[in-house]
């Protein structure tokens, strides 16, 4: 079972992914403003892309579009992208790479702006990996809302906001005071809501691309299952070695799993936290007595999931786990001697599933090998577990 289990995580992680990520229906404007109707492949780009996949309605031939060509694409309700040439700082913020100059450098530079706020005043963003850069316009131009962090000397960091300076110059509202601007941070949702204020406040008709998008980005799951588990354990005494190897009966498991789905590439990767209490007993004959082991362990595994999604209802995913193991009153049990306390080992886990309209999981999770007596160096064991795991998403 263990080896069946890996031969499905490697199939599982070569596969492509049946329709994972699909065409669905937007537009562009070409060079000579033409709106052309399509369907757009929707990557959910964390980055800002250079270029996309689509194809038009009457055929499936796929066809690529860069940004030379296009002056803005969209997919309804999900996102909107528009070409400029702008002036953008492209200055590190990481803190070995700080420049000790607060100015800003400016380079121009044609890029895909993602609209997040139209309106009265429109913002924009951009990210290419760590970078993150958000763009403003009122009249006729976009600029860059500035920020930047700096060394002012070894030990001190300064940080020129000057996007509070813009938005204040250019952006007032009787409803909008210096002291809110002030505390406005360099991040979407706060420059997202300062936005939608403003043209709330000039009475502005406004579209927020992200709200359309409607996505659940954390999910409550309930999951029950049975645990098949092997235990090879070892005196470690060379001249009168004895080997306890059993494999348990089918025990319970309870487990309460939150999960986090990253908001970027349609919903596809997700955060895992799932405290799970779990009991194994294994009995055996070892030194001419009765010998069992009792194993209970508050277990929480913090991982990463991966989606691939098959239809609107169907996805299966794979998992990857660290499993802080916490145990509680788990000892080998001698009939004739004295008792040997045992302590929990952390371990790595893997997992294959499947999740059907958005509720009922099945999933398969298989516990790697670790020693749960290390603390006892009189003792060698080697522990694997198989789970078999039914879960419902509560919200």
């Amino acid at each position: 079972m263990k080896r069946t289990i890996l031969v499905l995580l490697v199939l599982v992680f070569s596969y492509n992914g049946y329709s994972q990520i699909s065409f669905e229906k937007g537009y562009y404007i070409n060079n000579n403003n033409e709106r052309i109707e399509c369907f757009i492949k929707n990557k959910d780009w964390i980055n800002n892309p250079i270029k996309f996949e689509y194809h038009l309605s009457d055929t499936k031939t796929i066809k690529e579009a860069s940004i030379n060509s296009i002056k803005e694409f969209g997919i309804y309700s999900q996102s909107k992208y528009i070409r400029s040439t702008v002036n953008i700082d492209r200055s590190s913020e990481d803190l070995n790479e700080l420049s000790t100059s607060k100015s800003p450098v400016f380079n121009d530079e044609q890029l895909f702006l993602k609209i997040l706020v139209e309106g009265k005043a429109n913002l924009y963003s951009f990210r290419d990996r760590r970078l993150i850069r958000f763009f403003y316009k009122k009249a006729s131009n976009i600029e860059q809302l500035v920020f930047k962090s700096f060394l002012i000397d070894d030990t001190n960091i300064g940080k020129n906001k000057e996007y509070q300076r813009q938005l204040w110059k250019d952006l007032k509202c009787q409803s909008i005071s210096i002291k809110d601007i002030e505390k406005i941070d360099y991040e979407e949702n706060e420059l997202v809501n300062f936005f939608e204020e403003y043209n709330n406040c000039g009475n502005s008709e406004i579209t927020n691309i992200e709200d359309d998008k409607q996505k659940k980005l954390f999910n409550l799951n309930v999951r029950v299952g049975l645990t098949n588990s092997s235990l090879d354990l070892k005196y470690g005494n060379e001249n009168s070695s004895q080997e306890f190897d059993s494999q348990s009966e089918l025990e319970f498991r309870f487990g309460i799993e939150t999960e986090y789905i990253l908001p970027f590439n349609k919903n596809k990767w997700a955060i895992l936290l799932e405290p799970t209490y779990q009991y194994l007993k294994y009995n055996k004959i070892m030194y001419e007595q009765n010998v069992s082991v009792d194993y209970k362990s508050i277990e929480i595994p913090i991982g990463f999931r991966h989606y691939f999604f098959l239809n609107n209802k169907s996805k299966i995913f794979i998992n990857a786990s660290y499993v802080i193991d916490i145990t509680s009153d788990s000892k080998i049990d001698f009939e004739n001697g004295t008792d040997v306390k045992i302590e929990g080992s952390n371990y790595f886990a893997v997992g294959l599933g499947y999740k059907y309209d958005a509720k009922y999981i099945v999933e398969m999770r298989y516990g790697l090998s670790r020693d749960i007596s290390e603390n006892n160096p009189s003792w060698i064991s080697d522990l694997n577990t198989l789970s078999f795991i039914l879960g419902y998403t509560i919200f």
